[in-house]
């Protein structure tokens, strides 16, 4: 069983930064990949960003060069550093993880960018 539990969400203005942090229990952490998606109202959860046991990550095209995934295994975290943060990127995120082709997710964190 894992436990994901995100927290950094809040109500920023545009250009502003956020980071998000996703702590997971359990031994197996440091052995899985972990994502992040987001959902926002009236839209499909998509991917934003997902970051490999061995640190490997890969980016939607609306992330790039604006978020950063990270993962500390002794603290069993993954952080999303969002950075430039535009009014479209409204929206719950959501921490994701599957462990043998169970999927785990996190209650989300509501991120409100506006002025």
């Amino acid at each position: 069983q894992v436990q994901l539990v995100e927290s950094g969400g809040g109500l920023v203005q545009p250009g502003g930064s956020l980071r998000l942090s996703c702590a997971a229990s359990g031994s197996i952490f440091s052995f899985v990949t972990m994502d992040w998606y987001r959902q926002a109202p009236g839209k499909q959860r998509e991917l934003v960003a997902s970051i490999t046991p061995g640190g490997s990550t890969i980016y939607a095209d609306s992330a790039k060069g604006r978020f950063t995934i990270s993962r500390d295994n002794a603290k069993n975290t993954v952080y999303l550093q969002m950075n430039s943060l535009k009014p479209e990127d409204t929206a719950v995120y959501y921490c994701h993880t599957d462990v043998r082709y169970r999927d785990y997710w996190g209650q989300g964190t509501q991120v409100t960018v506006s002025s």
